[in-house]
């Protein structure tokens, strides 16, 4: 992709264009020197530059595709700037050229440099690949231009990426390694005792097994269980005819006439009983959640069908699931648990005689996972079918896969909105019916009208969401200009670009000037609730926010109001997805006369539940959304507008019990720019669990079965989800499920958390590991009050111990809570330490039923002694963490007066501010594991725990062998260890065996891996306990494999040992003489390593030590000499350029800046 002649001619016109000021002297240019110079010339050229003219340094040309003889600074500056527009018009000219050459070669897919005039005439070569289809980025100092889209970060370009010396005492190491001996000494001992004792007995008990269980059919006869089951639908009859001719009953009937989801009811009722699929869409208020399912079960109770009938109805949130099946029982007068039941996760009310089943869809879907056919299920309705949940995207995918084997299920859509058509034609044309809803009207005031109406004044200032003093970042950042747009903003600006408000005040108009989009606008909303409370009539108000830590801010904003925090006049109640039952059931209730009840909410509330006595409705017009970035494979958690449709949800919760008001706090004209409908959330979140639960419906392609979504994601989406599974051991390279997929798909967690588990289980520290898993699971149980936030932090770290981890700050803050709970005195414990008692109380049920799995797994013994054997031994629960949280490692260097976080996606990266870890000055662990990454402005990373290098060695990903011996690569070479290479052998051989323990493990739970295993066991726990961290972090160390090359004899042609070569370099440079080490590998057959300033090159194999040596120096001659592999093209003859490793042989660096004359 070169032109060398035009290159050449470029180069020799620069050339004859520069003078040298000092000396009076000018150096040719020309194609000859070039192609005899060598690169044993250049470095002693270098030294005697060092000796007798320190002004001239070696400077890179033509991104090392060509080597010239140098100049120095002060001769290139002459003529700088005379010279510099022509320069830039003459690179941009020949990167024209190198950017066609790419289009038109099919094998190279990116072009890389490192020259210095390239990063200056970045921004016109950039403009010029993006005229041209490409893509480009500055990554650092290296300019990239790619057939492909490029990420934020590439960590084969960094310099700086983690390179680390792993060094521990040597009596560590040896004591390890006697351990390790023994234990294969045992093993082959052992393996020896087995072969002799072989049989085939066993296999003769498991068919006989076999035959049992398939002969072990239900001794109850058919017809006999039709009997049982026809009397019980008569007493369902009679039952459901008693209920309805009592007058709570007729009352209720009344009620329920009135809905206008009844005038619809037979022609429902005929259409669901002639079509396997009805998609039904209907306004709020219609009544199709509650009456729909519940006209199908009386239906089939009337006709004598009623214990015949199983109906599941899914909900996307438990609280709906929970609220809707109590709502159902009351109409039918019957207690909850009965008829009519719920299951969500973690609780739960349902008994045999249930017939109608509230769940969550993930619920379903579990149910799927282990009955594929639904047996026994005869109608399937699934709610909310708008919203795009991933769950219920994917239940649509299974159901329609079911359907053609069970003729007789059907399945019931329903959707708030009138999107039905999407849906009708994914399941090829199902029937659509529509129900009409009865609202009352809403009358919609957006921004320009509430300013007008009431004389609220926008300013730059009255803008600015106060966070509270912990946040304060979150609350400055508001007032940084803002470089480039981002969604938000981009939207407002095309929107008011077109339109204009004449119509209003002046002042109206200058407000609207000065409104920041990006704000929630904490100080409007209370300006707004305020004339809601003077002047408005009474009602109760939902104002909709982005998320939990804006309802918190809001309301603690709000509670410091004279008349919003008023008790006596406003009752201030949040809604959100972990809320309290006890909670949940105040936001239903009307409060007492005179006052208001103000609810914040999430977007939960826009169709989920129902609250009746709702007038008043404030809108911010955003929600937070997780969208997921596939090419850097960071989720982003980021406010983003909603969509028409959730707008039009959000006003039509307020005209439920007469004539209601809605409050958008933003134009309408920006409303007019909304998309239509939210984006799916299958196509902006990681698939990682959702592809594990495929696999585990033994599809045999994941990527086919998603293509056969409504939307299907992004096929780099799928990929990263399947590499991850594969990096954590789920699945093998051929996409199969292994030993430990199937267990990870009977948990209902992230598969990261359920391996977390698993290994707690194996490796016998379970309970603390089990609080961990539970723990992250929910929401976290440490709360930061805006005006108390620094002593909750305080009394976080305080839990954390100086353990640098968050994860054991949540294990001893729940093992407190117990003992709390056991004296009594729980409640004044959690208000003592900022800790929520429901969320404790949500992991404390977590943890049962994930025991109850992993009991029912045969991988927990039911001895608890036994399964917490070893959770007394922080280093091993450390490694656990790891295991789990893998590949969530961020590198932790210190600097002269901070510490930088690298990852391997993201590069660096930030901790979040409640984390213990960044409360600390320094963190003596070299690494923090972590479960949770968020791109907000910058990468955060949530929960944290540091480990030593042993630790991430043995317990993160798979390792392979770098160039050099005592070189280990992890993580596809992102991370680069450095050691003694006995060292390094000891380490492969140790994980080698481990993972042989632990697949035995999983291939049969009964296996008692701590007696079979148990000097493998006590070596890696004396490891890992033993690592003080005493290595160090390196960079620019060339961990690349060399290109093949001719090596040997470019330094031994004309009788030159390297030997002496490699020494009379290094006493010129200054240096002591290099050491050799040599090992006897076999016969005839040696290896040598060199050292020298604390590097080391070993050799290839050779015949005798002699020849070892000099090998060995030869390696390191070559890397002296070895071009980048970036700038250095394959079939490139012409020299390389030697700077950068000489220079870091000599201790010098490069200047950028020019040196100046006197």
């Amino acid at each position: 992709m070169r032109n060398p002649k035009s290159a050449a001619s470029l180069l020799i016109a620069r050339a004859k264009s520069l003078h040298l000021h000092n000396h009076h002297t000018r150096h040719r240019v020309s194609s000859s020197s070039s192609s005899t110079s060598t690169p044993l010339f250049n470095f002693h050229h270098l030294l005697s530059s060092r000796r007798h003219a320190p002004s001239l340094i070696p400077t890179r040309l033509f991104s090392s595709y060509y080597s010239l003889e140098q100049f120095s600074d002060d001769e290139y500056e002459c003529d700088f700037e005379n010279h510099q527009a022509s320069s830039t018009v003459a690179n941009v000219d020949e990167w024209k050229w190198k950017l066609s050459m790419l289009l038109r070669n099919d094998k190279d897919q990116e072009i890389v440099s490192r020259d210095r005039k390239d990063r200056r005439d970045y921004e016109q070569i950039a403009n010029l690949a993006k005229r041209m289809g490409l893509y480009s980025e500055l990554f650092g100092k290296v300019v990239v231009a790619s057939k492909v889209p490029l990420p934020n970060y590439r960590p084969d370009l960094d310099d700086k990426r983690p390179q680390r010396e792993v060094v521990i005492p040597l009596s560590l190491q040896r004591r390890v390694e006697g351990l390790l001996q023994e234990y294969l000494d045992r093993l082959q001992l052992n393996s020896a005792k087995i072969t002799d004792s072989l049989d085939d007995g066993s296999s003769n008990n498991q068919v006989k097994d076999v035959e049992m269980d398939e002969n072990a059919d239900s001794f109850v006869d058919e017809s006999v269980m039709e009997k049982v089951l026809q009397k019980r639908s008569l007493r369902m009859r009679n039952m459901q005819r008693a209920w309805q001719e009592s007058p709570e009953g007729r009352m209720m009937l009344e009620f329920r006439k009135s809905l206008p989801s009844f005038k619809e009811k037979q022609g429902l009722l005929q259409a669901i009983a002639h079509n396997q699929v009805i998609v039904i869409s209907g306004e709020t208020g219609c009544g199709k959640t509650t009456q729909l399912p519940q006209y199908v079960l009386e239906s089939e109770i009337e006709s004598g069908r009623g214990a015949f009938c199983s109906i599941i109805c899914t909900q996307p949130r438990r609280i709906s699931a929970m609220a809707v099946a109590e709502r159902v029982s009351a109409e039918r007068g019957e207690p909850l648990g009965e008829t009519v039941g719920f299951k969500v996760r973690l609780e739960g009310m349902k008994g045999k005689n249930t017939h109608l089943l509230f769940c969550t869809s993930g619920i379903l879907l579990r149910r799927l996972l282990s009955d594929r056919n639904l047996n026994g299920i005869t109608h399937v309705f699934v709610d909310e079918i708008h919203e795009r949940g991933m769950n219920e995207d994917f239940l649509l995918i299974v159901l329609k896969d079911l359907l053609p084997r069970r003729r007789d299920l059907r399945l019931v859509l329903m959707s708030a909105t009138l999107n039905a058509e999407l849906f009708s034609n994914y399941f090829g044309a199902a029937p659509t019916f529509h129900i009409p809803g009865f609202t009352y009207p809403v009358r919609a005031h957006f921004l320009e009208d509430i300013l007008e109406m009431t004389g609220y004044k926008l300013t730059s200032f009255n803008q600015i969401d106060d966070y509270g003093q912990e946040k304060l970042w979150k609350t400055q950042k508001q007032l940084a200009p803002r470089k480039r747009k981002n969604q938000i903003t981009a939207l407002v600006e095309d929107a008011l670009s077109k339109s204009n408000f004449e119509n209003y005040s002046s002042r109206a108009r200058d407000s609207l000037a000065s409104w920041s989009p990006d704000c929630i606008g904490f100080n409007l909303i209370e300006a707004v609730l305020c004339h809601i409370c003077r002047k408005e009539r009474p009602g109760a108000v939902l104002v909709f926010m982005t998320g939990w830590e804006d309802i918190s801010s809001l309301r603690d904003q709000l509670k410091a109001h004279p008349l919003l925090g008023d008790p006596n006049r406003i009752l201030l109640l949040t809604c959100h997805g972990s809320m309290a039952t006890s909670e949940q059931k105040l936001i239903f209730e009307r409060p007492p006369p005179n006052i208001r009840k103000v609810i914040l909410a999430t977007n939960m509330a826009e169709a989920s539940i129902t609250i009746n006595d709702i007038v008043f409705v404030v809108d911010c017009g955003k929600a937070k959304e997780t969208t997921y970035d596939a090419l850097n494979n960071t989720p982003c958690l980021l406010p983003s507008w909603i969509s028409q449709a959730s707008a039009r949800q959000r006003r039509g919760r307020a005209g439920r019990v007469q004539p209601g008001e809605c409050y958008h706090l933003y134009p309408k004209c920006v409303y007019e720019a909304f998309s239509e409908y939210q984006l799916p959330e299958l196509l902006r979140t990681p698939l990682n669990s959702l592809c594990l639960q495929i696999k585990s419906l033994q599809v045999e392609s994941i990527g086919e079965f998603l293509s056969a979504a409504l939307q299907a994601p992004e096929p780099r989406t799928v990929q990263n989800a399947i590499d991850f599974l594969k990096m954590i051991g789920a699945l093998d390279e051929k996409e199969s499920l292994t030993n430990l997929g199937k267990f990870l798909s009977m948990l209902p967690v992230d598969p990261k958390l359920g391996k977390m588990l698993i290994m707690g289980a194996i490796f016998r520290c379970f309970d603390p590991v089990l609080t961990i898993v539970s723990g992250l699971s929910v929401r976290d149980p440490f709360l930061l009050p805006q005006d108390k936030r620094d002593l909750a932090g305080t009394a976080k770290s305080r839990f954390s111990a100086k353990d640098y981890s968050d994860h054991m700050a949540l294990v001893r803050a729940y093992e407190g809570w117990k003992d709390a709970e056991r004296e009594g005195s729980a409640y004044e414990y959690c208000w003592r330490n900022f800790l929520s008692a429901q969320t404790l109380q949500a992991i404390h049920s977590l943890r049962k039923q994930f025991s109850f799995i992993l009991k029912d797994a045969g991988l927990v013994d039911t001895d608890t002694s036994i399964i917490n054997k070893l959770s007394h031994n922080q280093s091993l629960v450390r490694a656990i963490i790891c295991s789990g949280l893998f590949p969530g490692i961020v590198s932790v260097v210190h600097r002269e007066t901070s510490m930088s976080f690298k990852t391997m996606d993201d590069g660096q990266v930030l901790l979040y501010a409640n984390s213990v870890n960044a409360r600390y000055q320094t963190i003596p662990y070299p690494w923090l594991v972590f479960g949770e990454k968020v791109k907000v402005n910058a990468v955060f990373i949530r929960d944290s725990t540091g480990v030593s290098d042993s630790t991430l060695i043995l317990f993160g990903g798979a390792l392979s062998n770098g160039i050099q011996a005592g070189h280990l690569k992890m993580l596809d070479g992102y991370i680069d260890f450095f050691m003694d290479p006995s060292l390094s052998d000891c380490y492969l051989k140790l994980k080698e065996e481990l993972n042989k323990l632990i697949q035995k493990k999983l291939e049969d739970p009964s296996v008692d891996i701590h007696k079979e295993g148990k000097y493998l066991m006590l070596a890696v726990q004396e490891l890992i306990s033993g690592d003080q961290c005493e290595g160090r972090f390196v960079f620019g160390r060339d961990s690349r494999k060399p290109k093949a090359s001719n090596d040997e004899n470019k330094f031994t042609k004309d009788g030159t040992n390297p030997k002496s070569l490699l020494q009379t370099l290094l006493m010129r440079a200054g240096h002591s003489p290099p050491k050799y080490k040599t090992k006897h590998l076999k016969t005839n057959e040696f290896r040598a390593l060199v050292e020298f300033k604390g590097m080391q090159f070993v050799g290839k194999p050779k015949r005798n030590k002699q020849l070892a040596e000099r090998d060995a120096a030869i390696e390191a001659l070559a890397w002296l000499t070895h071009t980048s592999d970036n700038n250095q093209h394959e079939d490139d003859k012409s020299p390389p350029d030697v700077t950068d490793n000489m220079l870091k042989l000599l201790g010098k660096r490069r200047k950028s800046s020019k040196r100046r004359h006197n």
